[in-house]
């Protein structure tokens, strides 16, 4: 037994009103990460002892940032924030974790079949690589948790969001900052509308940081939309 699970964090009251009748799955999801996280290196030894508070209470409330019953896009998901507690506050969303690294995708892929995640899906790769595009493109909401600053989370993001669609990422208090240096490039690659919001206001402390977007759409949208149309066109 690793050390750090004897100092694993209580479950907060405030949990039941997050999870509902899913609550059992969030424990479960909170004892692996304890145990077989910490032994595989997915996490740190010191992390059970501040799990619900800053990891999964702290993913869970992105929900309210995220319409009912769309397709979820989670980039970067390393031991499944914020993509699994999402997913299981949120059962209507329809949930696909993307992770480069074999060892954190077979670790997501056992944690889905445990909890019988029924709305997840996992994809290795990178989020920029075609194949990931092919297979999770077209999503309503891209998501990631502390993956990389705007620039280059933008340029990540962007092609697997449908036109209309929405970026919404967990920040630091820095995110603000953020738009600041980077909303250029973020509008090169078809992301406006950047804003700042706070989510689980009155059920965390602190709530968690959110920065959102808008995809819409751009030249190269238009130039692929066009190459579309010829190539359906010489099949017909």
């Amino acid at each position: 037994m690793v050390e750090a699970t004897q100092e694993r964090e209580s479950r907060p009251a405030v949990a039941d009103e997050i999870f509902g009748d899913r609550l059992d799955s969030a424990d479960e999801y909170v004892t692996i990460l304890s145990e077989e996280g910490v032994l595989r290196g997915l996490i740190g030894p010191s992390e059970p002892a501040r799990l619900w508070s800053r990891h999964v209470l702290n993913s869970a409330v992105l929900g309210e940032a995220i319409d009912p019953d769309l397709r979820v896009v989670d980039i970067g998901s390393g031991a499944g924030f914020p993509g699994i507690p999402l997913a299981i506050a949120r059962p209507d969303l329809d949930v696909v974790l993307v992770e480069p690294l074999l060892r954190r995708t077979t670790f997501l892929d056992e944690v889905v079949e445990r909890l019988s995640l029924s709305n997840v899906s996992v994809v290795r790769g990178r989020a920029e690589e075609k194949p990931v595009i092919a297979v999770a493109g077209g999503a309503d909401v891209v998501t990631s948790r502390a993956v990389a600053p705007l620039d280059r989370l933008a340029r990540w993001s962007a092609p697997l969001i449908r036109v209309g669609g929405r970026l919404v990422a967990l920040k630091g208090r820095s995110a603000a900052d953020e738009i600041t240096e980077h909303a250029a490039a973020a509008s090169r690659v078809g992301l406006r509308d950047l804003a700042v919001h706070e989510v689980g206001v009155g059920l965390i402390d602190p709530p968690s940081i959110v920065l959102t977007a808008t995809r819409v759409e751009t030249e190269d949208d238009r130039r692929a939309a066009k190459r579309a149309a010829r190539r359906q066109k010489r099949k017909s």
